[in-house]
């Protein structure tokens, strides 16, 4: 059996992002988003935006990274790829000049044959269907829609007129409405104009001296209006599924809705079950901007983008999740526990099927060798990727450990780097463009020693990478026997740039011999089209929760992982259905389901 957890376990290269004309200091992160994942020739494939690599595996768990040739794009972002009569056809993001596209038999060794392009497009998607016809997707704003057009076979250029197919609604989507937890309908134009005026005071800039370019971009952000972006088409059963992104990278719930027609141009409809990819809680949020795909034993794959935006508001992962079409043709993905440890067999799959094993490791005692002012080391277990402890120095004697509290039955520990506010002059140099920088081209090293005890004086070392010449900052250790364990100590470590190792989560995951949770007792109101109220109440025994919802009984095809109870807001409908709700409770030794409710 193969597993994985995400964000995927695969190097992310750092961005050193410098953009002069904004006049703001270097920002420094590690990114990889907007994932095309494609199945070719018995091989699956990852292209990511700003990774300069193509991701490839045999199972879908075990990834490795293999750059590209210099030729292609590799500064534009979401990169796209299709497969089509034996050739796999590559393409990227510009507005500045006609974006050409490449085409490959052999991903990994070349060569590419460039076509030339024909018009500037952002956020690109082929889709060849059954007949061989061509139609290509492209769009990315907050001012305009999702476009479509035909392409001819041959030259990939446009036979047909582009025509507009998903435009924003984010009064009547909730989904769709910007800011944490979907808060924040669109701005008036008062309040747009006086927020540009803000903006050019704080710079002691006029209009005048605004790039021309920039001043579109900076009005769409005050307008507070969704992102429409990042389209993938799929074709099953005779249907037609446009899915797209909305309603920005920076915010927890980052999803792809779908919209459903009977023709490759449309016209299309809502679909119930969108968002169909939404993951707002949990350690890492965001399920927005991916693809779909069917794997060599049928099951279906979504993978999209994962967010973390601290150090950059582009500072991004890239997550997987079980998907697939039900009985009446919906799509939908699981996320349930969509940041745990997932099995991959290699055979038919039941995508709704719960997890092996329970997390052990949340808000557990974490002691440290030392640690730097405000990165304490119980960070390391708060299930939130936006935190982190910080060793007060860069030595490989600061150690981490996280005290379960008992011994249990561990079966697998997520590694999770972290980068803090990183000072250093850029190794290389800055490209102009949208979004200046420069990708990190070296290969680096992340270095750490996981050991357990069972009494905290007998060690045993599980998993010893001090010496590794890898660089995984989300790094998954199995051990499908597993191993009795009340202490995991992570030492030894060397991180890029010379940095102290931070710690966003040591994450522990196994079986406990107690009971499962109580069923939860719950009440849950919907407060506006758009919205609704989830009350849930603090229960001894209980480690969290996961709000379901869906438009039938058995469509709960949403979740909302959270750690508290108490009341809270969910965001995410559209108004035009009715909801169905429930809410499970999880412990360290299982899941145990509510009672479903109708709330209109």
């Amino acid at each position: 059996m193969a597993y994985y957890c995400n964000p995927l376990n695969i190097d992310y290269r750092y961005q050193f992002n410098a953009d002069p004309r904004m006049g703001g200091a270097m920002q420094i992160c590690r990114e990889a988003a907007d994932p095309s994942m494609i199945c070719f020739k018995g091989r699956y494939y990852i292209f990511a935006s700003m990774n300069l690599s193509v991701w490839v595996s045999d199972d879908l768990a075990h990834w490795e990274s293999h750059r590209l040739p210099d030729e292609l794009p590799l500064y534009d972002y979401a990169p796209d790829v299709r497969v089509m009569n034996g050739w796999v056809y590559f393409c990227a993001s510009s507005r500045d000049h006609a974006c050409d596209r490449w085409r490959t038999q052999d991903i990994l060794n070349g060569p590419y044959e460039k076509l030339d392009g024909t018009f500037p497009f952002w956020d690109p998607n082929v889709f060849v269907d059954d007949d061989g016809r061509v139609y290509f997707y492209w769009g990315c704003s907050n001012q305009t829609p999702i476009w479509g057009v035909e392409l001819d076979p041959v030259t990939m250029l446009p036979i047909t007129e582009k025509k507009a197919l998903i435009e924003g609604d984010p009064y009547n989507i909730g989904y769709e409405r910007i800011g944490e937890d979907n808060s924040t309908l669109p701005a008036g134009e008062a309040e747009i104009q006086a927020a540009f005026q803000g903006f050019l005071k704080s710079r002691s800039m006029t209009e005048d001296q605004l790039p021309s370019d920039l001043k579109p971009l900076i009005l769409g952000m005050f307008s507070k209006r969704p992102y429409i972006e990042g389209a993938w088409m799929d074709k099953h059963d005779g249907k037609y599924y446009l899915q797209y992104a909305a309603p920005g990278a920076q915010y927890n719930v980052y999803c792809d809705g779908v919209y459903v027609g009977d023709s490759p141009l449309g016209p299309f409809a809502l679909a119930g079950s969108s968002p169909f990819s939404y993951k707002p809680g949990g350690f890492i949020p965001g399920a927005g901007h991916g693809s779909s795909m069917q794997d060599l034993a049928g099951n279906w794959w979504h993978t999209s983008t994962m967010r973390i935006s601290v150090n950059h508001m582009f500072e991004r992962r890239v997550g997987l999740w079980p998907a697939g079409f039900d009985a009446d043709g919906e799509l939908c993905c699981n996320q349930r526990y969509g940041d745990w440890p997932m099995k991959i067999s290699g055979a038919a799959e039941d995508m709704w099927q719960d997890p092996e094993w329970m997390l052990l490791s949340a808000g557990k005692t974490a002691s440290a060798s030392s640690f730097a002012e405000g990165h304490e080391p119980e960070k390391a277990v708060e299930e939130n990727v936006q935190t982190w402890w910080k060793a007060g120095s860069a030595g490989r004697e600061e150690w981490l450990c996280v005290d379960l509290g008992r011994v249990f039955d561990v079966h697998a520990v997520q590694v999770n780097f972290a980068d803090d506010k990183i000072e250093m002059e850029c190794p290389g140099q800055i490209r102009p463009g949208t979004q200046a920088r420069y990708i990190e081209e070296r290969n680096l090293l992340t270095q750490w020693k996981l050991e357990a005890s069972a009494d905290g004086e007998s060690w045993t070392v599980i998993e010893d990478k001090s010496a590794a010449e890898t660089d995984l900052s989300h790094d998954l250790v199995v051990r499908e026997e597993g191993f009795a364990a009340r202490y995991l100590r992570l030492s030894a470590m060397a991180v890029p740039y010379g940095q102290a190792p931070c710690v966003s989560g040591l994450r522990v995951f196994g079986l406990g011999d107690g009971k499962a949770p109580a069923a939860p007792e719950f009440t849950a109101e919907r407060i506006s089209g758009i919205d609704m109220n989830v009350c849930i109440r603090e229960a001894e025994g209980t480690l969290g929760w996961n709000i379901l919802f869906g438009t039938r009984e058995d469509k709960l095809y949403h979740s909302y992982m959270v750690f508290a109870p108490g009341e809270k807001r969910v965001g995410a409908l559209i108004s035009s259905q009715e909801y169905y709700v429930r809410v499970d409770a999880f412990n360290e030794n299982g899941i145990t389901a509510g009672t479903c409710i109708k709330i209109g």
